[in-house]
């Protein structure tokens, strides 16, 4: 009897998963690392001013405290209500932050007249005042489920807005008012990644399974796949009128990213590649404007042959050839050669010159990490929604980066979007302090001790329910009597 009892008080059903492994919280941990992180942005500021101005800037002191005070709030916030939540995400983002504030400072020296760091910081204040709402507030991530067409519907009516205002560098983006401007799309990514992750969570089965087989590809039942890519096509199609190719591009490939990871289907990336191939021939082949890129893009010295000056793409080339493996120094290099889009598109082209290979290569790792974290928060996750909106979250910078860095490098064409956290634009900073706020959400659902709990109380019904239908073949209770 006493050599059973142990066994017998830690039985549990053949059904119910093992328990998972307690993680630490490692608050300190991600105390210490925001310190690092405002460390080397300050003294990034401090270099610049060094090598521009032989002099210590005035304002190192006042910018080193408002970074810092802005991290120490953030974390504040995840201390008190996600204290599982990755020691690592706050930190990232904090770090790419101030490395963007660094840039933009440093290129503000080259336009006099044109000083874009003080309204950077101003972004960045909302963004983190964003993700201390979201952290706060944000209880449980499963009740975005909830508002999933809602979300939708909103981010539709986000991208359909600018196509009632003046284009602006050849794509109608931006809503303009009085002096103020905000690119809604940038927005409308959260907001798409939410409904496509519960749509897909609750489809998931009948995606994998329904359908008929062409070429060798199962294909889910048009009832099931119809509404979702109803959704995206409306969403491409208006963003084609915009001629913002670059978030179309982002769009697409979270879609079509969440359906290989909600089926587990590899054709699907084969559809999806093929698609994109066939929509971006059409479109560089019809749309002036884009066709103009692919020019430009399968020949960057044309206009040098051509007695016009080197364009932005040659300019670029020529920074990332100047800067080497360790690069010129931070704040030696020719920014102002790019032109006017040196702080937005071509922002990165700056920081290979400067800071060389080995810049560019830790700046990647420290996206590639960001976007592993999300991976984990993931697998950590039961819930099937919870998983496909982390893992349409992480996808999101991933996409990002690759889209931008393979346009200035002379990859892919250009496509004019921001780089996360590092390039001038409020509308971008403040969404991806959202995007890593629900991330943080996410990641604390993942690594938090005990059973996840309900997002809601069950509803009440009038009729008890039907007995359920044992699993697994086990027989019914009243079986054998």
């Amino acid at each position: 009897m006493t050599a059973t009892a142990p066994a017998a008080a830690t039985a549990r059903p053949a059904d119910t998963p093992p328990p998972l492994p307690l993680l630490p919280r490692r608050r300190g941990i991600e105390l210490a690392l925001l310190v690092g992180a405002v460390l080397i942005s300050v003294c990034g500021y401090v270099v610049v001013g060094l090598a521009r101005r032989h002099a210590l800037p005035g304002g190192a002191l006042r910018y080193g405290a408002g970074l810092g005070g802005l991290a120490l709030l953030a974390h504040l916030a995840v201390r008190l209500r996600a204290p599982h939540a990755d020691p690592l995400l706050l930190p990232t983002a904090v770090l790419l932050n101030g490395l963007g504030l660094v840039l933009i400072f440093r290129l503000d020296l080259e336009t006099p007249g044109d000083h874009a760091a003080p309204t950077q910081l101003m972004w960045s204040t909302v963004g983190v005042a964003l993700f201390i709402a979201v952290v706060l507030l944000l209880g449980d991530h499963r009740v975005l489920a909830g508002y999933a067409y809602r979300c939708a519907a909103f981010a539709l009516l986000l991208m359909a807005a600018p196509i009632l205002f003046p284009a602006v560098n050849g794509a109608k983006i931006w809503i303009r008012i009085a002096g103020f401007s905000i690119q809604p799309g940038e927005f409308a990514k959260v907001a798409i990644t939410v409904f496509f992750a519960a749509y897909l969570a609750a489809k998931r089965h009948a995606l994998a399974h329904v359908g008929r087989r062409v070429l060798r590809i199962q294909l889910p039942a048009g009832r099931v796949l119809g509404p979702i890519v109803a959704i995206w096509l409306i969403s491409v199609a208006v963003l084609v009128l915009e001629h913002d190719l670059g978030t179309s591009l982002v769009f697409f490939g979270v879609f079509v990213v969440l359906l290989y990871v909600a089926t587990g289907r590899a054709g699907w990336i084969a559809v999806g590649l093929l698609l994109a191939t066939a929509g971006a021939a059409a479109v560089g082949t019809l749309e002036p404007h884009v066709h103009g890129r692919v020019e430009d893009w399968q020949h960057p010295f044309a206009g040098i042959a051509e007695g016009r000056g080197a364009g932005q793409l040659a300019q670029s080339l020529f920074a990332f050839a100047a800067g080497g493996v360790l690069g010129t120094g931070l704040g030696q290099g020719h920014s102002a050669l790019i032109g006017f889009a040196m702080k937005s598109d071509f922002i990165l082209a700056t920081f290979g010159e400067e800071l060389g290979l080995a810049g560019l290569t830790a700046l990647f790792l420290l996206y590639a990490l960001l976007v592993a974290r999300g991976y984990r928060a993931a697998l950590g996750l039961r819930d099937p929604f919870g998983g496909l909106l982390a893992v349409g979250l992480a996808v999101l910078p991933a996409l990002q980066v690759f889209v931008i860095a393979g346009g200035v490098t002379g990859l892919i064409p250009l496509t004019g979007m921001a780089m996360p956290f590092l390039a001038q634009g409020g509308s971008s900073v403040v969404t991806n302090w959202i995007i890593i706020a629900l991330l943080v959400r996410v990641s604390d659902r993942a690594r938090a001790p005990g059973p996840e709990p309900s997002p809601r109380p069950p509803r009440r019904t009038r009729k008890a329910p039907p007995p359920a239908a044992p699993a697994d073949g086990a027989p019914s209770p009243g079986a054998g009597r």
